[in-house]
């Protein structure tokens, strides 16, 4: 029997970058089912829908099954999990995220992380993947989700199949602790593309936030994040390979 993998995302179901990853699985051997948001559910954390009913319906063409669900990535696997699935997948991944997921104050609140964090907590291995894109294409694929440019089409793939493979190679090994294997993807990725294991920049954002010229509200402005850490995450990818970071959320630090 094939491996069964279970694909989630934070950018919706939709995306074009779920869609490659769900590909890449398939040419993997992979039997592959899909729980995603039905919108996109991006710097969510590892938030639950605690206070209202979730909606679910079949999405057609994705997999072998794939459901459309009205909730956060954390819903989608627990909710697959828990009702969706006869028997646990081998495997759970999320991505491939539209943007990278480095930096610790960007891994602590990403729905790409939390939906692989999720299925790590039912004991199952978890992989989370990312793809770095310039300012300007990150806008555009941002704006349009479903469609990936041409260009980046080759470097998509090379993510989607280094990330299937990867997690082909976990199925059947055992899963100790809460693990997240969380791959962040330069933007020129090439199949000869080298991986580096990697550690979570431990930055300082500041704040988010910009008042009003009224001075009683405040919207979104994106902070600055600066590292001289040669292996953290961020410094990876900056010299263009693949950053490979391992959370483990069931250690901690002695006192």
């Amino acid at each position: 029997m094939k491996p069964i993998a279970l694909l989630t995302n934070d950018d919706g179901i939709n995306a074009a970058f779920l869609h490659a990853l769900v590909a890449a699985c398939m040419r993997e051997g992979f039997d592959v089912v899909v729980a995603a948001p039905s919108g996109e559910r991006s710097w969510i954390g590892r938030a639950f829908s605690r206070h209202r009913e979730v909606t679910l319906a079949e999405y057609p063409n994705l997999g072998r099954q794939a459901w459309s669900i009205d909730g956060t990535p954390s819903d989608c696997v627990n909710i697959a999990l828990g009702h969706l699935l006869p028997v646990k997948p081998d495997v759970v991944l999320s991505g491939i995220n539209i943007g990278f997921n480095a930096t610790m104050p960007l891994c602590l609140s990403s729905g790409t992380l939390a939906g692989a964090t999720e299925g790590t907590s039912w004991g199952l291995p978890a992989v989370a993947c990312s793809l770095d894109l310039e300012k300007s294409l990150f806008e555009q694929v941002h704006r349009n989700s479903s469609v990936c440019p041409p260009a980046l089409r080759p470097h998509l793939e090379a993510a989607g199949r280094h990330a299937a493979r990867f997690a082909k190679g976990l199925v059947g090994q055992p899963s100790p602790g809460l693990l997240v294997h969380s791959f962040n993807y330069p933007a020129t990725v090439t199949h000869d593309t080298a991986m580096e294991r990697s550690t979570p920049a431990l930055v300082r954002h500041g704040s988010l936030f910009k008042r009003s010229a009224q001075g009683f509200t405040f919207a979104w402005n994106d902070g600055e994040s600066l590292t001289t850490d040669k292996q953290s995450d961020l410094a990876v990818l900056e010299r263009g390979l693949i950053s490979h970071t391992v959370f483990d959320f069931g250690a901690t630090a002695p006192l």
